[in-house]
């Protein structure tokens, strides 16, 4: 008995001492946070070129209370989905449709290869023309932005298609619903997966750089706004709730990844 009541004694202990599975994931994060600190500490660095963690979730605290993070992050999250909506529709739609058909892959083709090395930034001014300063220009800006990730990577996903299935397909006749359902959609998921999440990257890049340029609501137009009044710790405030509405997004679609592409197995290192 004494023997069993020992061995429970130390599995306790040792319980107590376990780390978090996922503990590694937060080594990095409180790394940097505490060397910010050290450094904002020491007086290295004027508060007003870089706050310290405390003077930003002071602030935090502050425009969460006054609703004005909620109002500038929640119209950006708004602008975000609604033309990443657009873009993912128009991605996956457009890229299905020429990797399925070489007479629209030929024709259109050469004009998405010319259109696509434009940077989203230098449509801003033909947006505000033709949409003014109001939502149309920005979500004009976001599609352009996320579209043609999505799209080169649904391309890249039905190109990538195992040709065996495909010629076995062919050899059995299967009709063309079924083998767009069955193989092409199958085969070609993860690309879409991976062309969605570089999109959404890129739709927070765009919906930032157009509140940047025009509009009086969005996290764009906070961090300007803080930067033209010098309130580092405002600006570090926009920073930080655009990375953690990012991440969360991202999770999402990865989540989504692993329901939907569970025969899929990924290398993660030796």
């Amino acid at each position: 008995m004494a023997q069993i009541a020992g061995e429970r004694t130390a599995a306790v202990k040792n319980k107590g001492l376990t780390l978090p599975e996922n503990w590694k994931k937060f080594l990095l994060p409180c790394v940097v946070v505490a060397f910010w600190q050290g450094i904002t500490v020491s007086g290295m660095v004027k508060p007003i070129l870089l706050p310290s963690p405390c003077q930003v979730l002071t602030a935090v605290g502050v425009m969460l209370n006054s609703g004005e993070l909620v109002v500038h992050l929640g119209t950006s999250i708004v602008r975000v989905l609604e033309g990443f909506f657009f873009a993912a529709v128009l991605g996956v739609g457009l890229g299905m449709a020429l990797g399925l058909s070489p007479f629209l892959f030929d024709v259109m083709d050469g004009m998405i290869q010319f259109l696509r090395p434009i940077p989203p930034i230098a449509w801003l001014p033909l947006s505000i023309l033709w949409f003014g300063i109001e939502e149309g220009s920005k979500i004009f800006i976001i599609i352009m932005g996320s579209f043609f990730p999505i799209f080169i990577n649904v391309l890249d996903g039905i190109r990538h298609t195992d040709y065996r299935f495909v010629e076995l397909a062919k050899v059995l006749e299967v009709p063309r619903g079924k083998f767009i359902a069955k193989v092409i959609l199958p085969g070609s998921l993860p690309f879409i997966i991976a062309g969605l999440r570089i999109g959404l990257g890129y739709a927070w890049m765009c919906v930032l750089a157009a509140e940047l340029s025009a509009g009086m609501k969005g996290i764009g137009y906070m961090l300007t706004d803080a930067r033209a009044l010098a309130q580092t710790d405002r600006v570090l405030v926009g920073m930080l709730a655009i990375g953690v509405v990012g991440k969360a997004m991202d999770s999402i679609l990865r989540a989504a990844e692993r329901k939907m592409i569970r025969w899929k197995e990924c290398f993660t290192g030796v």
